[in-house]
């Protein structure tokens, strides 16, 4: 299968299927993010597999940056605003942190344009995440 090669965020989202953008975490900005970053990924791991060190790179980026979305999605399972939804959330904002760490490590195998890049769509994601678990947390708190 070949991957549609997107210029930017606003065609990624275009081209993402109804189902998915029918669901109600679409709502939410941090969970298109992550979408959209994962799919970065999946592209970028191209060029981490030219190289036999960028295999191992490889490996633990496509796992960090699905389990983003994975624990993202998993946390909504379990109820908006429940302490597990929040502990959840927390696990994603802990694989975006790691997944940003990939970036920054694989500097040898990418384009410091695409590093640029990338890490700011994790930087959005993580703010957008912290916020999250700081305002369930709170709401949680005066309850």
């Amino acid at each position: 299968m070949v991957q549609k090669e997107f210029s930017s965020f606003k065609e990624w989202k275009e081209s993402v299927p109804a189902t998915l953008k029918n669901s109600p975490l679409w709502e939410s900005k941090y969970y298109r993010l992550s979408m959209y970053l994962y799919d970065l990924v999946w592209k970028d791991c191209q060029n981490f597999h030219k190289d036999f060190r960028g295999k191992a790179i490889a490996n633990q980026i496509i796992r960090s940056s699905g389990s983003i979305c994975a624990n993202q999605e998993e946390a909504y399972g379990r109820g908006v605003g429940t302490r597990d939804y929040i502990r959840v959330i927390r696990i994603a904002l802990g694989e975006a942190r790691e997944t940003q760490g990939w970036y920054f490590r694989s500097h040898h195998l990418l384009d410091e344009k695409v590093i640029k890049h990338r890490t700011e769509v994790l930087d959005q994601v993580i703010a957008l995440l912290v916020t999250n678990i700081q305002n369930h947390s709170n709401n949680l708190a005066t309850k």
